[in-house]
């Protein structure tokens, strides 16, 4: 044998994955419940829970269910959840207008989750795609051919205050217009809310994934289609440079965390921006990530669980802090092996008015 074959073999690699207890102490990357963001979708009523077809096992949930659902959720010691109003068709107009109201869905289920899970981070979207007829992220221009940005952007920075109001940790614009973030920071601080996080959806691209989110808000139906096109406002998926211009943009006007969305077809943007940045970086494994998982496990060409969880790997190996996924509570049961009852079996409770 040369003396380049006995160098070579000097290193191998191998004898550090010949056991489970071996394979742990050299393992890189880890994902914990501290790494999860649930998001959850609330509807108007009363003891009702609606499955949503092209998110199995996600559910739309009025507010009394989804207490409960933050009651398990802080239970598995999850950080936070993300929530999202699903309204009915005749609160829809074509601004938005229910965005600004006090009462609206939103704020009423922000008070009573708050109230009754204190410790649970709420954090909340900004943007007008579930309050407007046409199901775009903002108002129309005179000619209905585009988003008027900064009359937008006027609404969300008044949006963001009544959220903090509510009782919002960290409030998300995921809207994509310029300049929100230094408008909506403005607008928390000159309101004394100062201590309100903004989480900016910062590299949120015009993506093929985001339809069974939009069912399950009813902006798909609102709109017509779930296939709405939003590109003149959301990123180019060609575009990485173009991405981190919005993310350094987004960092000086003052948001607390960067995300990138959707995530499992962006690690590259991901780990990009984890090497720019030294704020928290997030990324959302959004709804179109999730269904197909879901779709090629219940044809049997995936194994759902080994999937979900090297799917989370990955972004989290990308960079992320911090990972929106609907399978967040899914992972902080197998990771704190715990199996709870199911909304229906748990014993009604009253949280009064809330906040």
């Amino acid at each position: 044998m040369d003396a380049q074959s006995k160098i070579s073999h000097l290193r191998r690699p191998r004898r550090l994955r010949k056991s489970k207890s071996l394979r742990a102490l050299v393992e890189e990357t880890t994902i914990s419940t501290n790494d999860l963001i649930m998001p959850l979708f609330v509807i108007d009523g009363k003891n009702k829970s609606e499955p949503i077809e092209s998110m199995p096992g996600c559910k739309r949930l009025t507010i009394d269910y989804l207490i409960k659902e933050c009651l398990e959720i802080a239970q598995l010691e999850i950080a936070a959840v993300a929530l999202f109003p699903s309204l009915e068709a005749s609160l829809k107009t074509e601004n938005g207008d229910e965005a600004l109201n006090k009462e609206t869905l939103i704020l009423r289920a922000v008070r009573k989750v708050k109230k009754a899970v204190p410790e649970l981070t709420i954090i909340t979207d900004i943007a007008l795609d579930p309050y407007t007829s046409h199901g775009h992220d903002g108002v129309l221009n005179e000619k209905k051919t585009d988003v008027d940005n900064d009359k937008t952007v006027e609404i969300l920075a008044k949006m963001a205050v009544l959220h903090a109001e509510a009782g919002v940790d960290i409030v998300a614009p995921s809207d994509m217009m310029d300049g929100r973030i230094e408008a909506i920071r403005n607008s928390l601080d000159n309101a004394g809310y100062n201590e309100t996080s903004i989480l900016a959806y910062s590299a949120k691209f015009a993506s093929s994934y985001y339809g069974p989110f939009r069912d399950a808000v009813g902006s798909a139906s609102a709109a017509g289609t779930n296939l709405l096109d939003k590109i003149t406002y959301q990123l180019n998926p060609a575009n990485r440079l173009e991405a981190m211009i919005e993310t350094e943009l987004d960092e000086i006007e003052g948001a607390d965390i960067l995300m990138v969305k959707p995530a499992g077809p962006y690690l590259d943007i991901i780990r990009e921006l984890r090497n720019e940045t030294t704020l928290p970086v997030a990324a959302y494994q959004v709804s179109g990530e999730y269904a197909q998982i879901h779709a090629a496990a219940k044809l049997g060409w995936l194994d759902l669980e080994k999937t979900r969880d090297e799917s989370l790997l990955s972004i989290k190996r990308a960079g992320a802090d911090m990972i929106l996924t609907y399978f967040a509570k899914d992972v902080a049961q197998k990771i704190k092996n715990i199996n709870l009852p199911t909304l229906e079996n748990l014993p009604d409770q009253d949280f009064g008015e809330g906040i």
